[in-house]
């Protein structure tokens, strides 16, 4: 357990350092905010391009890994669809938005920095890189075009995804990502000054994103929503990897160092910006205190989960 909270405790402590500087007022909502770009658009995606570019190509591209996830993410997916549409009869744009909390994971903010300490940096980038092919290219432009359909009564569902699909398509991660697999695949060499910079750059990615998602928690409030925000935070940390799980479980010859990758990634809160996304639609209040409450709760199931998989040998017990 020593070892466990090891691993998990300095995490959430960067996670508490970014929540104490902002209730303490040392930063404000504006540097916090400019402390987020940063790590969005240059450290983030540097990471992604030392992991495509300092690994072999075929390691890179896991198409089990996708194939795996992808469909563990889209059976959660269509879930909260079927009960949220189905059962409770919410608005679209409602379902959509618990759709997306429950299947998509914060990848970058914590699952990088997690796996990276469980894992090491090199695998957990390769994972990032993975996860953010099938978050920005599935799951999240599934949920958009959804949540615009139902938003845009009338709308027709091509011109609606014509619009988010090229949204989606200047995400700098992904930018990161082209780049760097023009790169591996042109056997391009970055002239070594290029290169350290881009080293520096994603060695800063982990610390930064927790340290921004502490300060993104302040002040949120959770009164009054408890039954749409425990199905949300249950559905993100508690079905997803489990369906994940059960995924790999059913391919013939899973590798157990992809499985703890995925279950790792998969156990982490929803994506940072879900209650950006939700204010779109209505659900500012709620989508944000489902993040309060879902990355708290992940100190909790990420220890519990880490226990397990090393119990059962996917993670190594020394």
């Amino acid at each position: 357990m020593l070892e466990i909270l090891a691993i998990t405790t300095p995490i959430f402590l960067l996670i508490g350092a970014g929540y104490l500087a902002m209730g303490t007022r040392l930063v404000n909502r504006e540097q916090m905010q400019g402390v987020a770009t940063f790590v969005l658009y240059f450290a983030l995606p540097a990471l992604v391009i030392r992991a495509v570019t300092q690994n072999p190509l075929d390691e890179v591209l896991q198409p089990h890994y996708l194939l795996a996830y992808g469909l563990g993410s889209l059976a959660v997916f269509a879930f909260a669809l079927l009960l949220t549409l189905g059962l409770q009869r919410k608005p679209l744009s409602e379902g959509a938005i618990h759709a997306l909390g429950m299947s998509a994971s914060n990848s970058g903010f914590i699952g990088f920095p997690v796996a990276a300490m469980v894992l090491g940096a090199s695998p957990a980038a390769v994972f990032l890189a993975l996860n953010m092919l099938i978050e920005n290219l599935l799951i999240i432009p599934a949920a958009l075009i959804l949540a615009e359909v139902g938003r845009q009564r009338g709308a027709g569902i091509a011109t609606v995804a014509r619009k988010t699909l090229f949204r989606l398509i200047r995400n700098p991660i992904l930018v990161g990502l082209a780049l760097g697999l023009l790169l591996a695949v042109t056997d391009t060499t970055m002239p070594r000054p290029l290169a350290q910079a881009v080293d520096m750059l994603a060695n800063a990615s982990g610390p930064a994103a927790l340290f921004v998602i502490g300060g993104t928690l302040f002040g949120l409030q959770v009164r009054g929503m408890m039954n749409d925000v425990g199905q949300i935070v249950a559905g993100k940390l508690i079905l997803h990897p489990l369906a994940v799980l059960g995924v790999f479980l059913l391919m013939p010859e899973a590798d157990p160092a992809l499985l703890a990758g995925a279950l790792l990634f998969a156990c982490a809160p929803m994506i940072s910006v879900f209650p950006l996304l939700g204010q779109r639609y209505g659900l500012a209040g709620v989508s944000a205190a489902t993040l309060m409450v879902a990355t708290l709760a992940a100190f909790v199931t990420l220890s519990l989960a880490i226990g397990l998989m090393k119990a059962y040998g996917l993670l190594p017990t020394g």
